[in-house]
């Protein structure tokens, strides 16, 4: 008997592994001459400065959009090198190549009159290239989503897929999602600070949308919908809806050259405008999927962290995020451990201070944890399974792994000298069946937010946090004893920074 055809997602996910006997063969020959530009021009256009609306009323519409762009995407350093100098965002990007671009559709209010709406994060400001009414549009692309029914603003997250493709390639793809989330992340949270609320849309026809905004599907591709309720205004709300439609799953796809396969892959995750095709929003999951035999079992409550008083440590917090560059090897305290997984998995436990108990995520049920514990005092070194909805790390190895994940981690110091690694899994062929090829995306992009929330927590803590995208796949699982039927998305290395 045949084993039956595997969906191009999957086959996309097997051909971008990393491997140590492969990795050198696929050289490091990157054309700095034809280095993407970071920032998207337009050659005509309106200009609204909203550097200047930043010392306005915290009663003022335009102050608060334009302190919730700034917290989503805007610039905080600016880096001199050699040839061009290096901006950071508020959001972390693989590499600083930063492929998202951020768009605003207003339905018509006083400051922002209908139309279409481009951030640019040099000068804060937002062009107006295109004037009227396309609100209706962007219904029809969202298949008529009760979120847009009464809110007048709305975020639309695209992605420029060859400024990351030019240095990590097909992999790209995985690295852009992940960069998303984080940026979707700071979205959640901004809006929570700035008296907005925000639902994710990730299920729309990507070929309505990227038409909506005039972009190049071979260049620029719609990824997240996000629209904003003003909570001052009485006559705004969101209305329930799914974040989440499932597209077709492509099993009927001849050989992909290398180099193709990111296109491919996001071709397949596409969904059309056939809504007979759309499966809606299951429930999550309501339990913990791991519970290992014998193992030993710790408890993570902890009490919330202090947010400050309105939120104003969310914000510093997300203005002075850095990803760490090298870590002392100290340890933490599980007490640091838990307030940094309270924040990122319970956020339940921030509702009086404003935060949001039930932020948007894709399918936030396919994503599992697993943690590498090198020096966190309290803790046996291992890998522990956690289990969110029981609020306890449950040990699958007992292990020192630092050497290993210096290895795993493609021989990055970071996750040698890091206190505890997060990894983020999921089982692709489980995650398929429920959304189709577009699971790539979901998966992806709900990992990078949960990523968010890790930096943030670790910031206000005054620790180390920084992602890693590139790790060699199947041996994550192969060392830290993680089910063969768990793919890993994401890494997100912890610690005490080094200081100089």
């Amino acid at each position: 008997m045949s084993d039956p055809p595997i969906s191009l997602s999957w086959h996309y996910h097997e051909r971008t592994k990393y491997d140590p006997e492969t990795i050198a063969r696929q050289g490091n020959d990157l054309d700095w001459d034809s280095q993407p530009d970071p920032f998207k021009t337009y050659k005509l256009g309106k200009t609204i400065d909203l550097a200047a609306e930043l010392r306005s009323p915290s009663s003022d519409r335009l102050g608060r959009l334009s302190r919730l762009l700034r917290l989503t995407y805007g610039l905080t350093a600016k880096i001199r090198t050699l040839s061009a100098p290096m901006f950071l965002r508020t959001a972390p990007s693989a590499g600083g190549l930063y492929p998202a671009e951020v768009y605003l559709v207003s339905r018509g209010l006083p400051e922002l009159t209908a139309g279409l709406y481009h951030y640019q994060p040099q000068p804060h400001s937002l062009l107006r290239f295109w004037d009227g009414d396309v609100w209706g549009e962007l219904q029809k692309s969202t298949f008529w989503h009760p979120a847009l029914e009464d809110t007048q603003l709305a975020i639309v997250v695209t992605a420029i897929f060859w400024r990351s493709a030019w240095r990590y390639r097909d992999r790209a793809y995985r690295r852009i999602n992940l960069d998303i989330g984080h940026l979707l992340g700071n979205i959640e949270l901004a809006s929570s600070v700035h008296d907005y609320r925000a639902h994710f849309i990730g299920g729309f026809a990507d070929t309505n949308a990227d038409a909506l905004l005039y972009l190049d599907p071979d260049v620029e591709g719609t990824m997240a919908i996000v629209p904003l309720a003003d909570l001052n205004d009485i006559q705004q709300h969101i209305s329930p809806g799914p974040s989440a439609l499932a597209s077709d799953t492509q099993t009927d796809y001849r050989d992909i050259p290398d180099g193709q396969l990111l296109a491919a892959l996001h071709q397949a995750t596409q969904i059309d405008t056939d809504t007979d095709a759309l499966q809606p929003n299951s429930e999550a999951a309501v339990e913990d999927k791991y519970n290992f035999p014998f193992c030993s079992k710790i408890g993570t409550s902890s009490r919330p962290i202090d947010w400050g008083e309105n939120l104003s440590g969310l914000e510093i917090a997300i203005l002075k995020r850095r990803s760490t560059r090298a870590y002392s090897g100290a340890s933490l305290s599980l007490a640091e451990l838990n307030f940094l997984l309270d924040f990122t998995y319970q956020p339940q436990h921030y509702v009086e201070q404003g935060l949001d108990n039930a932020p948007d995520y894709f399918d936030l049920s396919l994503v599992e944890t697993f943690i590498a514990v090198s020096a966190v005092e309290g803790l046996d070194d291992g890998c522990y399974y956690y289990a969110p909805y029981s609020q306890e790390l449950r040990q699958v190895r007992f292990k020192n792994f630092r050497r290993e994940l210096h290895f795993l981690c493609l021989g990055q110091d970071l996750g040698r000298d890091a206190a505890a690694v997060v990894f983020h899994t999921a089982d692709l062929a489980k995650a398929g069946e429920k959304w189709g090829d577009r699971a790539y995306r979901y998966l992806h992009l709900d990992a990078g937010h949960l990523g968010q929330r890790l930096n943030l927590a670790a910031m206000r803590l005054e620790l180390g946090a920084s992602g890693i995208g590139g790790f060699f796949d199947n041996y994550v699982n192969q060392v830290l004893g993680i089910p063969d039927d768990e793919a890993v998305l994401y890494a997100t290395t912890l610690g005490r920074p080094r200081s100089y």
